[in-house]
């Protein structure tokens, strides 16, 4: 087995003598979550409970850590773990892997982050070719020995040994073919003895070795391919979709064997205290009689629900429901449990905080505080920005007409459509190249995880609310249907089989509904989310038509609103974006962009203007444009009404408004070559060379293009202060902010308010309003941040341009690098996320809080904000929050984001992690 070594993870503890590597149950609890992972720690808190957990030992990830920096195990280790072993063996009265009724056991990861799938597990440790006999002895049932035997093979041969696991499960379809019978139940022991025998015969095929009968060498190996699991392709996909760190590595479980594969009287499955979908209180799970643990998250047989077990077994279902309302009651949270069930002997095997969909987050939020479980400032902690967008994406329209082709479970809500394909390959392939796809198979392993992240949904024949995809799909905020079984899904020929005969073949379009679990041939129209018409007020909390997630997200919102600190406004150019932005909670306009109102109809203004040969040609454009860039902040700050209006004078970079060179080009060679009259052409196609820029966004353009057009910027700060009297003189509050954009240094702030000022007192001496507008400037140059005490002198506001500074930082065009090669750089971990996703905190971070501190030792009342898309961005509303902005300013959808990540922001605790 190749040793993998993580660069990033020191080795420092590798023979620190005092460092404890190896926790009994009875030594942790819930809150040693770093130490033990969340699977380790909970196991212990349910120990402490007096929940009946089977007796084991976590190993740490400081010990992974040590071993992936390494490549070697602490030294230390493995008497660690020799010691905890024998205390289990005197716990059980058995030895591990003894020939007479042995002890066996799992070897199970456990990361401080629910993973599920991503990581390796090996069940079974122990058996050998002897101690099967002795288990066959004890059990009283020779078919449960070899059925756990084959299954002990199979894992560590695909996850230890790095064996295929397609040549495990072809001799057991031959098996099973060979016996006429359709599930692995219905194998006898003489069967699983030859397919244990078949088994055997891959290991030394595939790995050129036996499989080891040596129980310890066993459970050694199966430990550190836990360890190396860490580092695996899936592992690192997962993280890096879920944000999750790369060097917190994962503990590792051994834990004594419970055996849910002892016949119809055993049993596991998977239990919610809340149904992980909606959110509703009842009894949600699944359960399968006669199995293991991995065969329900598998899919790989059909489960019942877990209401059934009550009828099967009552004494366990009781059991169960009051171990269920322990630990609610206990984490205060919706729980996820895995248990099993042998021969009547329930047994708890994890809990944790059950990933849930964004409607179940808000919902249970709610539910937790009337039940007086926690408090507003919780509640806030158990939902995020990024559920609450989930919650205003479309669904489909339940009025249209559509061909539905079948149905399965509601795992993930969603709306979903696209094409059909059926391997995560061709998922990934087809989604680059720009296509909408649905994941369709018959189950979903962890191989597939590239492949849900590239779909849009994910549609499987088998399968519960606890298989792999369920439980994948809610944590990644995917629309996934489960256990469809009337589809036959035929991965081999691509295609699915309806009922009636009708063929869906890959590439043809399905919608999936995750909400109903409905799904249909071609295309559904979709309609506005119940959340959207709620922002929009088209829909009242409260009301007797409104539905129990709006009024869940209603209450959740006037949460935030109350604790945050940081005030939310709007990018907004007109007058629609800012009404709809003021729906939505915006309290002002952060960055209304100038050059947006002069696309269009008034390009060819802007054009002559910037060509003018004259002065007079020069203010005659001026002149034309004053009026209508009047009247478009007359609109704006009637919209805005009594709320700050923060108008950017213009930035546009200068190709933006000058004809394409090539074109121009081309038509004065066609002219010439025809011998037409050009003289206009040419004339123009001259200047446009003048003018000419090769990186036109580091060129002529905001405070550099006032400067160099004379009577510009005075002409846009005279249309701000007429429409600002215009509208005092018709009672209105107009709250004028004027933001000089792209300065570098003070002086050019200095020479361009100057003017500003003198146009503002014209204004107010023929009007005979008090006008006095604010003026400051956008923080979005690296000088310019690095200067921000200089230019405070002459700001009374600095809003920080993000997107460029992040771009003037880095070194990096955003129209071209996210296209070109930031997929290599998430692929390879330079980039946890793109930094113009996400605000990056150790660069252009430490610029805006030190540009933030440098300004305000300057002017001490100075006002602060961010205008670029990090402000409606959950992580970066949290450290504007921290580095003391006063507001956020995003595009008019994404202000509800806003103003809950403010509100957690203010009320954030380190206690509070629902990953």
């Amino acid at each position: 087995m190749s040793e993998k070594k993580d660069p990033h993870v020191p080795a420092s503890t590798k023979s620190v003598e005092g460092v404890k590597f190896v926790y009994d149950f009875t030594e942790g609890n819930k809150d040693l979550r770093d130490l033990l992972g969340g699977k380790g720690a909970n196991l212990a808190e349910m120990t402490n409970l007096g929940l009946p957990v089977p007796p084991g030992f976590t190993i740490t990830t400081e010990a992974c850590k040590v071993y992936l920096g390494s490549g070697e195990e602490p030294v230390a280790l493995r008497d660690e773990v020799g010691a905890h072993l024998e205390a289990l063996e005197a716990t059980m009265g058995k030895k591990l892997g003894q020939a007479a009724d042995p002890l066996l056991v799992s070897v199970r990861s456990g990361a401080k982050f629910s993973m599920p799938g991503m990581m390796d597990t090996v069940l079974n440790i122990g058996l050998s070719d002897k101690s099967v006999q002795g288990l066959a002895k004890q059990a009283g049932d020779e078919r449960f020995a070899w059925d756990s035997y084959r299954r002990l093979i199979q894992m560590f041969g695909k996850t230890v040994l790095g064996i295929d696991g397609d040549h495990f499960e072809e001799a057991l379809d031959k098996a099973k073919e060979t016996k006429k019978v359709t599930v692995d139940t219905e194998l006898d022991a003489a069967d699983l003895k030859k397919l244990v025998t078949r088994f055997k015969k891959i290991v030394k095929a595939e790995a050129g070795r036996d499989f080891p009968q040596d129980p310890r060498e066993q459970m050694d190996l199966a430990v550190k391919a836990v360890f190396e699991s860490w580092n695996g392709d899936r592992a690192r996909l997962y993280r890096r979709q879920e944000r999750i760190p790369h060097d917190l590595g994962t503990a590792v479980n051994i834990c004594s064997m419970v055996f849910g594969n002892l016949g119809p009287h055993s049993g596991t499955g998977v239990a919610f205290t809340r149904d992980p979908a909606s959110g509703h209180q009842g009894v949600y799970g699944d359960y399968l009689q006669n199995a293991q643990g991995e065969d329900v998250v598998a899919g790989i047989r059909n489960t019942v629900p877990l209401a059934e077990l009550e009828s099967i077994d009552k004494k366990s279902y009781d059991q169960l429901m009051q171990i269920m309302e322990t630990l609610e009651n206990h984490y205060k949270d919706l729980c996820d449990i895995e248990f099993t069930i042998e021969r009547g002997q329930l047994w708890m095997l994890q809990t944790r905080v059950g990933k849930r969909t964004a409607g179940a987050a808000f919902r249970i939020a709610t539910q937790l505080v009337d039940q007086g479980l926690i408090d507003e400032t919780e509640a806030l902690q158990r939902v995020t920005g990024a559920q609450l967008a989930q919650l205003m994406f479309p669904r489909f329209d339940e009025h249209a007409k559509a061909e539905q082709i079948g149905r399965g479970i509601a795992a993930s809500p969603g709306a979903a459509v696209g094409k059909a394909v059926f391997d995560s390959y061709t998922a990934v392939k087809w989604s680059r190249s720009g296509e909408k796809v649905i994941l369709v198979r018959r189950e979903t392993n962890p191989d597939d995880l590239d492949g849900m992240i590239a779909a849009e949904g994910i549609l499987t024949s088998r399968g519960g609310k606890t298989s792999h995809a369920a439980v994948v799909a809610r944590g990644m905020g995917k629309t996934c249907v489960c256990g469809a079984e009337e589809l036959e899904v035929d991965t081999k020929r691509r295609r699915m089989t309806v009922p009636g005969g009708h063929v869906v073949e890959e590439g043809d379009l399905l919608s999936i509904d995750g909400s109903t679990g409905k799904v249909y041939l071609g295309e559904v129209p979709v309609v506005p989310s119940p959340v959207v018409e709620y922002f929009e007020g088209r829909m009242h909390a409260g009301a007797d038509d409104a539905d129990e997630l709006v009024e869940a997200v209603h209450r959740i919102m006037a949460f935030a609103d109350r604790k945050r600190r940081l005030r939310v406004r709007a990018n907004a150019d007109n007058t629609e974006d800012a009404l709809r932005a003021r729906r939505f909670g915006a309290q002002g306009i952060g960055l209304c962009r100038t050059e947006h109102m002069f696309l269009g109809d008034r390009r060819e203004l802007v054009e002559r203007l910037i060509l003018a040969d004259t002065e007079a040609e020069r203010e005659e454009s001026l002149k034309q444009l004053l009026p209508l860039q009047k009247q478009d902040f007359v609109e704006l700050f009637e919209a805005m009404d009594g709320l700050p209006v923060t108008v950017r004078l213009l930035d546009p970079p200068l190709h933006e408004f000058l004809p394409d060179i090539t074109e121009l080009s081309v038509r004065v060679a066609l002219a010439e070559s025809r011998q037409e009259p050009h003289e206009n052409e040419l004339r123009l196609l001259q200047a446009v060379h003048r003018l000419h820029e090769q990186n036109p966004m580091l060129g002529l353009r905001g405070v550099r293009l006032g400067l160099v057009i004379p009577g510009l910027f005075a002409m846009q700060v005279r249309a701000i202060a007429e429409a600002a009297a215009e509208r005092r003189t018709a009672k209105g509050d107009p709250r004028a902010e004027i933001m000089i954009p792209l300065v570098g240094t003070v002086q050019e702030l200095e020479i361009v308010r100057e003017e500003a000022d003198q146009v503002i007192a014209e204004v107010r001496e023929a009007t005979g309003t008090d006008l006095k507008p604010a003026i400051g400037t956008m923080i979005e140059l690296p000088r310019a941040a690095l200067t921000a005490d200089q230019i405070a002198e002459a700001a009374e506001f600095f809003s920080f341009g993000t997107n460029d500074l992040t771009q003037t930082v880095w070194g990096f065009s955003r129209d071209d690098v996210e296209a070109s090669f930031f997929t290599a750089y998430l692929e390879k971990g330079i980039f946890g996320v793109s930094p113009f996703e996400t605000i990056d905190q150790e660069g252009v971070g430490k610029l805006v809080a030190d540009a933030a501190r440098a300004g305000r030792a300057t002017r001490p009342g100075l006002k602060l904000g961010v205008c670029g898309e990090h402000g409606g961005d959950p992580d970066s509303v949290h450290f504007f929050h921290e580095v003391g902005l006063d507001y956020v300013s995003c595009s008019p959808f994404r202000i509800p984001v806003a103003r809950l990540e403010a509100g957690r922001a203010a009320t954030r605790s380190t206690g509070s992690d629902h990953r």
